[in-house]
């Protein structure tokens, strides 16, 4: 069994306490540690990774098509690499027992961690009280090692509505279902939840004000500022994989300058996600079974 230390317990405790509805925490997501620092450097007080980044980063694709172990130990370098609280997008599990998430995740010193309610296999959303099962698991396993990890447990029945053109889903259709899954996984130990890909100011406040906890927003193009989102109530804001992309769409002009220079050619509307895959900016690419985005979804709500 991992031995929590007093370190480990205060990043907890820390990260906890920066959950404050009207005073978000705003956490810039990290793909690798040299990102982790500089997120540090910035002076924002806790590091949140994104599995599309860092599985980029590794050369797969995200939604768990990248190894679990290439993936803790890619989290495990970035927790090493900073003194702030790390908070670890754990993806859907990995297939892991709650008692084998929770070793990694301690054992790399992992203050919190997401977890999501996507089953990327059969690509459909999870019944809500089998992962409310699955999220009270991870928590009894690491109380029982007294281990204070906070859970961010997402929900995304918003994604599909995101990525919908005209005549799909309207966002606050979405609510109460939402709302069912959030009071599930709050009482089955979550200390926070995620609706990924909800940003309708009308269908957020429901959602924010209806919610027994503190709520995560991912703050795409289209969401409300960050002052109008305190002002919701909100208590934590990520940009999943944004970040990552918007390094990698300013290396590949870098490099469209330098192969113009030399007079050669480069795709520069085109930024590597994957081996072999070059994914135009400009265009929508959702997660698997998705439609083309439009124009108010060019953020990357997929990009976790």
């Amino acid at each position: 069994m991992t031995t929590i230390t007093n370190d480990l317990g205060s990043r907890c405790d820390l990260l906890r306490s920066l959950h404050r509805p009207g005073g978000p925490l705003v956490l810039p997501n990290a793909w690798d540690a040299a990102a982790a620092r500089a997120v540090a450097a910035a002076g924002f007080p806790a590091v949140a990774t994104t599995s599309a980044g860092v599985a980029a980063a590794l050369g797969y694709d995200d939604h768990e098509r990248a190894p679990a172990r290439e993936m803790l130990a890619a989290a495990a370098r970035i927790t090493r690499s900073v003194d702030v609280p790390v908070t670890v997008d754990a993806e859907a599990g990995y297939g892991m027992t709650a008692a084998e998430l929770v070793a990694d995740l301690s054992g790399m010193g992992a203050a919190g961690c997401n977890i999501e309610d996507t089953d990327h296999a059969a690509q459909k959303l999870r019944d809500p009280a089998r992962q409310a099962t699955w999220l009270r698991a991870v928590r009894q396993a690491a109380s029982g090692q007294g281990y204070r990890l906070v859970i961010n447990a997402r929900i995304d029945v918003f994604i599909p509505s995101a990525f919908a053109g005209p005549g799909g889903p309207a966002q606050g259709d979405l609510v109460p279902e939402a709302l069912r899954r959030a009071q599930a996984y709050l009482e089955a130990g979550a200390d926070c939840v995620y609706p990924i890909g909800l940003w309708e100011a009308g269908a957020l406040a429901a959602f924010v004000s209806a919610c027994p906890g503190p709520v995560n927003v991912l703050r795409i193009p289209p969401a409300p500022s960050l002052a109008e989102l305190a002002g919701l109530g909100v208590a934590r804001v990520s940009y999943a994989g944004l970040l990552h992309r918007s390094v990698m769409e300013q290396f590949s002009s870098v490099l469209a300058s330098l192969a113009a220079e030399q007079g050669g050619t480069c795709a520069s509307a085109s930024v590597i996600t994957a081996p072999g895959r070059a994914v135009r900016l400009e265009d929508g690419n959702g997660p698997p079974g998705s439609r083309s985005r439009t124009a108010r979804d060019r953020g990357g709500v997929q990009a976790t």
